[in-house]
């Protein structure tokens, strides 16, 4: 899916696939997470069902207002204990697929705001 933004500056996301996203006329095939300064592609988080705090500390520590979660094609549920474990840090956590992730952190980063896009890569087991 080619996504069309009209870049200010930062990282924005350009298409996206089940296998794989560009971001700056990079791809990437595995899960990353970003945001306007930093691309993080060594991402390794546990699977879904099993997801911590800590899984998501790379895009906690930019502190973000949000934290998009992609998590493939299709939308799939985090634990409440995740949620609010981010969500009581005063930041903001949506979960959604990975192509309405990257739709939406466009949207935000070109609004100048500060969100992070932890996406999985590809469409997990």
């Amino acid at each position: 899916m080619q996504l069309d933004a009209e870049p200010r500056s930062g990282n924005y996301i350009q298409s996206v696939s089940a296998e794989m996203v560009r971001i700056n006329g990079q791809e990437f095939r595995g899960h990353v997470i970003v945001s306007a300064g930093q691309i993080i592609a060594d991402w390794q988080p546990r699977p879904i069902a099993e997801l911590q705090l800590e899984d998501f500390q790379a895009a906690l520590d930019g502190q973000p207002e949000t934290i998009l979660f992609g998590t493939g094609a299709r939308h799939r549920f985090v634990s409440n204990f995740l949620l609010t474990a981010i969500m009581s840090q005063g930041i903001g956590f949506e979960v959604m697929s990975t192509a309405a992730a990257c739709r939406t952190y466009n949207l935000l980063l070109g609004e100048d705001r500060r969100v992070v896009a932890a996406l999985l890569l590809p469409e997990p087991a």
